[in-house]
């Protein structure tokens, strides 16, 4: 019997299969595997003769270490996310949305970066006029910017080896597409063989390359396994479109902490650095109203307040409603089913709506006790204090457990000058009040909480 000469690929982990299924057999998601040629030419390519390395072999001591190594992107922001700038010899995947924003902060650094380096700019999606249009909206004029529209991703490697720009931004990794490989331009295939193909051109010529990659139906970057196993560091660009507040995550980062944010606002004029982002979240909010807390989290070394809304209507259905925007709906479930059990405060009847202001998402257990104050505010139409800020997780029996950076937190409060702070008994003992100028109300259980309101 003939062997086939296609082979099934899963687009989320890369495992093969040689026949379609509507499961992948390596990781289990559903309807993930496509259909890709085999390569006929492996077999011949194993018979080949295997070059002795030992030459090449080098001593850790011997190996020099430049600590200029990082490229300055102009952006603070990006830098903070980067782990301290571009570093030299980098595969970077810049990842999120379409039209949120990914060309305009690229062709930004682009005009910093021209001032003392030269840059290549690979665009396959877009002409040089309309990359030319683009850059006169957002005030890019640097001399030392260069634009290359091609799709051949062997000529385009060729030619960032024969040039030797210092940075290489490709705009997307989508639409390059390497000829020997008959499969079409972004499938699984063509994007891991660009993507490897980028790497090894940014490692040998010491150049970094930053790559677009667009996101699938899921949100994920497509071909997400195979590209994030490849590159060095994969950004994510989070927010709503029709909201003006970029976040940009790290996932990976070989050079630097994954645990750090950029906070972007989007103007006309192209993105601007949020550098107080806690002043931002906080700018409009009401006053004298229930059902508003706020919270501080830590994103990385840097702590954020946002603030907290929860809403209780009584319903009008069967089943109470619960929705919730920028945290975990789940989590909101236990506090909901904690609130009803420990303190009697009944909910079965009532519709429960929970939102972040500013599009920000609260990820952190330490935003567990200012979502349930703003539960008991709006139920209880009681408001809290507009100078009150509080932390902390909470446990299914109703206790607060201790969070950690708890003077980070209180030294934030304290800038943004808020009077007043409940956190944990267990943080309390572990910091000194007179170090402070604002008040700390620490609380054991969440009845002790609700009574400092």
């Amino acid at each position: 019997m003939a062997k086939s000469r296609y082979i099934y690929v899963c687009s989320q982990c890369g495992g093969e299969s040689p026949k379609w299924n509507g499961k992948c057999p390596s990781c289990g998601a559903w309807n993930t595997l496509e259909e890709e040629l085999s390569e006929a030419s492996s077999a011949a390519s194993s018979s080949r003769s295997i070059p002795d390395l030992s030459d090449s072999i080098l001593e850790l001591e011997d190996i020099g270490a430049d600590m200029d190594v990082r490229y300055d992107t102009g952006i603070g922001e990006l830098n903070r996310v980067l782990g301290g700038g571009l570093v030299k010899g980098s595969l970077v995947l810049l990842g999120g949305e379409p039209g949120i924003g990914k060309s305009t902060l690229l062709l930004q650094i682009c005009q910093f970066l021209g001032e003392e380096h030269s840059v290549l700019y690979v665009s396959g999606e877009e002409s040089a006029r309309q990359l030319k249009l683009r850059a006169d909206r957002l005030g890019v004029d640097t001399e030392n910017l260069y634009i290359l529209t091609a799709t051949d991703a062997e000529a385009v490697a060729e030619t960032i080896s024969s040039c030797s720009p210092d940075i290489a931004v490709i705009d997307s990794v989508q639409t390059m597409s390497i000829s020997r490989i008959s499969s079409s331009p972004g499938s699984l295939t063509q994007v891991r063989e660009c993507s490897n193909l980028f790497m090894h051109t940014a490692k040998k010529q010491e150049i970094p390359i930053i790559i677009v990659g667009h996101v699938n139906k899921d949100g994920a970057i497509a071909g997400p396994k195979v590209m994030e196993h490849i590159v060095d560091a994969v950004l994510y660009f989070e927010g709503e479109r029709h909201q003006s507040y970029r976040l940009l995550r790290a996932v990976k980062n070989r050079f630097g902490s994954t645990n750090e944010i950029g906070v972007f606002e989007m103007l006309d004029k192209g993105l601007a650095e949020v550098e107080n982002p806690s002043m931002t979240l906080l700018s409009g909010r009401p006053r004298n109203v229930s059902g508003n807390c706020v919270a501080c989290v830590m994103e990385g070394s840097r702590p954020i307040l946002a603030e907290v809304q929860a809403l209780a209507a009584k319903t009008s259905y069967s089943a109470p409603r619960r929705m919730a925007t920028g945290f975990d709906f789940n989590r909101l479930s236990i506090l909901i089913a904690v609130l009803e059990k420990r303190l009697g405060i009944f909910m079965g009847g009532l519709d429960i709506y929970l939102n972040i202001v500013g599009g920000f998402r609260l990820d952190e257990p330490a935003a567990d006790l200012p979502v349930a104050m703003a539960l008991y505010s709006g139920i209880m139409d009681k408001p809290i204090d507009d100078e009150l800020l509080s932390f902390g997780e909470i446990g299914l029996g109703g206790e607060l457990r201790s969070v950690s950076h708890v003077s980070h937190r209180i030294r934030e409060a304290e800038r943004m000058g808020f009077t007043k702070v409940i956190i944990p008994r267990q943080n309390a003992s572990s910091i000194d009040q007179k170090d402070y100028s604002i008040e700390i109300i620490p609380a054991s259980t969440l009845k002790q909480a609700f009574g400092a309101i």
